[in-house]
């Protein structure tokens, strides 16, 4: 099959308008960084700024503005063009399910600029949405008793995933943990899919609305409400139950289990090293234009430098100015059972794997709910907690070590 048939089958009709709405957003931001350089080196030379330190000013000022506006008239022309086409469009498509590497491309996008794709309106970012057996739950339209349990599932997924990717191979044959476990032990798994660009206490105050909206709905009994969560997708569950709190909502009483795998509970240090980076490019005029790029990456992502769950964590700061850990402490959840799974690429345990290793993109110890200050610590029962070896983060979703022990886990005790 052809490249352009390939590229057809993955596209949408409002994929179209959102492309050149993302066009547009990047040539503008182009031009300012350039605009910036220029300055800049202006600036050494004694020459006045414009509007702002990164301005010009004079003819080089107006013709970057031009440039600027132009693009912006050009590119909302085109979209308004394409939003005229889109019913058309979708016509002709057709309703077809959409296709696995679109549904991960966009997972990609969104964790990375997920916050600027909502913030302008853009088509590409996610909705956070439920789904039951590949479909969107539709409270207005709930599933058929015979076709649920009592024992509910939530699956959700981390930074830069979508629902589908809980679906892996290892040895050849394909895993799915939330589907052994509905297999073996008789839950109905609900998958979460969200724009995890956003930050995590957005995400959760969204998750807290659609669970209570799910228990309120569900067309039989709610019996028991479990999370197996899967690095980011532990943070968001946090913060929905601590909203849930606060809004006094009814599902956290049916909660029971939650099973944190690679959740990376004090942060992860790619982020940090991230937030250097913004400090380096940041530190000289010429170089200093550069730094927004380096500031494209979401709100959930700088959400990861330490592991942020709450509104507090974040509101009134700078994401990019590097700072210390001033995080409200949030303990795990009363009267539920929580569990740890933390990977290591290392062969055993050893203070350096623990604290720079881990599984690759989380130190073992933030995993693990560790932290140097014991007053921040996640206290997790020891037999609560499991250590897989020479494994990496994403592989965590594969291994079998893993699905034994989940099993083994939430398994009722015998009578």
């Amino acid at each position: 099959m052809s490249t352009s048939k390939n590229t057809g089958h993955h596209l949408r009709a409002s994929d179209l308008r959102a492309i050149a709405l993302l066009a547009t957003e990047a040539t503008t931001a182009v031009t300012a960084m350039a605009e910036g350089v220029h300055q800049s080196v202006w600036r050494t030379l004694g020459a006045p700024s414009g509007a702002t330190p990164e301005q010009a000013r004079g003819l080089t000022g107006l013709i970057y503005k031009s440039i600027t506006g132009v693009t912006q008239q050009v590119g909302h022309g085109v979209a308004a063009a394409l939003t005229r086409l889109e019913p058309l469009l979708q016509r002709l498509e057709g309703q077809g399910d959409e296709s696995v590497e679109r549904a991960a491309l966009l997972a990609i996008l969104n964790g990375v600029m997920g916050d600027r794709l909502q913030a302008a309106g853009n088509p590409l970012a996610t909705p956070m949405t439920l789904r039951l057996h590949n479909k969107v739950l539709d409270c207005a339209a709930p599933p058929n008793a015979t076709q649920v349990s009592g024992k509910i599932l939530v699956v959700i997924h981390g930074l830069c995933m979508n629902e589908r990717q809980w679906t892996s191979r290892h040895a050849g044959k394909p895993v799915n943990h939330a589907e052994c476990l509905s297999a073996t032990l008789g839950y109905t798994p609900v998958y979460v899919r969200y724009n995890s660009g956003l930050h995590v206490s957005e995400n959760g105050r969204l998750l807290a609305q659609q669970l209570e909206a799910l228990v309120r709905c569900w067309p039989v009994p709610v019996t028991e409400l479990s999370v197996l969560a899967h690095s980011m997708g532990g943070l968001v569950t946090r913060s929905a139950l601590f909203d849930a709190g606060q809004a006094a909502m009814n599902w956290p009483a049916a909660l029971k289990n939650i099973v944190f795998l690679g959740t990376p509970h004090h942060g992860s240090p790619l982020e940090r090293a991230g937030n250097w980076i913004d400090v380096l490019l940041g530190s000289t005029p010429y170089s200093r234009p550069f730094a927004k790029l380096g500031q494209l990456r979401s709100a959930g992502v700088t959400d990861l430098r330490y592991g942020h769950v709450l509104d507090a964590d974040w509101l009134g700061h700078d994401r990019f100015q590097r700072k210390p850990d001033s995080r409200a402490h949030l303990p795990l959840p009363e009267r539920v059972a929580c569990f740890a799974v933390a990977a290591t690429l290392a062969a055993k345990r050893s203070h350096m794997a623990d604290r720079l290793v881990g599984d690759g993109l989380v130190p073992l110890r933030s995993a693990l709910g560790e932290h140097d200050d014991a007053a921040r610590t996640l206290l997790f029962a020891d037999v609560n907690r499991l250590i897989v070896y020479r494994t990496g983060h994403m592989a965590l979703l594969a291994s079998p070590d893993v699905t034994r022990q989940v099993l083994l886990w939430l398994t009722p005790a015998p009578n």
